[in-house]
C-alpha cells in the first residue's frame, strides 16, 4: 500500500494541475452569490499575486514525478504522500465549486490548507528542494487564500463590514502562519508565500482602505520576524 501512495499523489497532482483548464477562469467569487454582494472586497489581494500559482504548479509537478520514480520506496517521503494527496485530490474540484458555491468552496479550501500543513509538518529535511520547498510554498499560499475566502464570506453574509472582515481574515491567517512558522522554522518558504500574499493585500488597499493596509502591514512584520527567527536559529544550529 505504501508504494501505491506516490502513484496516488501523482494522480491527485495531475488532476489539480489540470483543473484550471477544465473550469471557467476564476476571477473571484460571484458577488451575487452572497446576501451582501462582495464587489472588489478589501481582503482580495492584487491580481498579480496569483502568478505564484505558476511556480507552485510547476514545483508540485516535479515533486510528484520524482516521488513516483526516484523516491517511490524512500521511507522519508512516505509520510508526506497521504496528506498531500488529501489536499490536492479534493483541491482539483475547488475551481468548479467556487463558481457556484462560495461557502462550500471556503470549507473545501480550509480542508486543503489543513492537509497541506499536515504534509509540511511531516516533510523530511532531506531532498529539501524537491519536497519540503514546494509543499511549503503551497501551504503558505493556501494559508492566505483560505482566509481570503473566509473574509469574503464574513462580509458576504453580513457578519462584518468589508474592511472589518478583511482585518479578521488577515488576523486569522497571521495566527496560523505564526504557529506553523514556530513549529516548522526550517521552512521559510512557507512564510515567504504568506508574506507575498500580504504585500498584495496592502497594494490592493492603498491608498483607499488604510486600516486594512495598516493591519496587514503589522501582520507582515510579525510573520517576517518569525521567519527571521527561524533562519537565525537554523544558522546557529549549523555552527554548533
Amino acid at each position: 500500500m505504501k508504494q501505491m501512495l506516490p502513484i496516488l499523489t501523482l494522480i491527485a497532482t495531475a488532476a489539480f494541475l489540470a483543473s484550471p483548464f477544465l473550469a471557467d477562469p476564476f476571477m473571484g467569487f460571484d458577488p451575487d452569490r452572497f446576501p451582501v454582494p462582495q464587489i472588489d472586497p478589501p481582503v482580495q489581494p492584487a491580481g498579480y499575486a496569483f502568478a505564484i500559482w505558476g511556480l507552485i504548479y510547476a514545483w508540485l509537478a516535479v515533486l510528484a514525478v520524482v516521488g513516483v520514480t526516484l523516491r517511490r520506496t524512500d521511507k522519508a517521503w512516505q509520510p508526506v504522500h497521504l496528506p498531500l494527496t488529501l489536499s490536492l485530490g479534493p483541491g482539483a474540484l475547488w475551481l468548479w465549486v467556487a463558481g457556484f458555491a462560495p461557502l462550500a468552496a471556503t470549507v473545501l479550501i480550509f480542508w486543503m490548507l489543513g492537509s497541506a500543513i499536515w504534509a509540511l509538518l511531516r516533510s523530511p529535511a532531506q531532498d529539501r528542494w524537491l519536497l519540503r520547498v514546494p509543499v511549503a510554498l503551497y501551504a503558505g499560499w493556501l494559508t492566505a487564500a483560505a482566509h481570503v475566502s473566509l473574509g469574503v464570506a464574513i462580509g458576504g453574509y453580513g457578519f462584518a463590514s468589508g474592511e472589518m472582515a478583511a482585518v479578521i481574515a488577515v488576523a486569522g491567517a497571521t495566527l496560523v502562519a505564526l504557529a506553523v512558522g514556530w513549529v516548522r522554522a526550517d521552512a521559510p518558504e512557507y512564510s515567504a508565500a504568506v508574506i507575498w500574499a500580504f504585500v498584495a493585500v496592502i497594494v490592493a488597499n492603498m491608498p483607499g482602505a488604510v486600516p486594512v493596509a495598516g493591519a496587514t502591514l503589522v501582520a507582515l512584520v510579525l510573520v517576517l520576524a518569525m521567519s527571521a527567527r527561524g533562519l537565525w536559529a537554523g544558522q546557529q544550529a549549523t555552527r554548533l
